[in-house]
């Protein structure tokens, strides 16, 4: 797979969509454990848990808004 990869976008494309699909494996990865911590109440945690493994989108997404809401709590204190 790598080398088909290699010879469609060469060296500089096929590294960067390489690190690019392991920080998204990384980004999604932490969505899911942030997910999971932050509901400790099992209503909605197997859903919730049960979406973010199904569809990889949703737990990266999670995470910048997260990011995003604590920035701009910081930056109101």
């Amino acid at each position: 797979m790598l080398e088909t990869v290699y010879n469609n976008f060469g060296f500089v494309g096929s590294l960067v969509i390489s690190l690019g699909i392991f920080f998204f494996f990384i980004f999604w990865m932490a969505g899911v454990a942030g997910i999971c911590q932050e509901h400790d109440d099992n209503k909605g945690t197997v859903f919730l848990l049960f979406l973010a493994i199904i569809i990889p989108v949703y737990p990266v997404g999670w995470l910048l808004v997260q990011m995003i809401t604590q920035r701009n709590k910081l930056k109101g204190l």
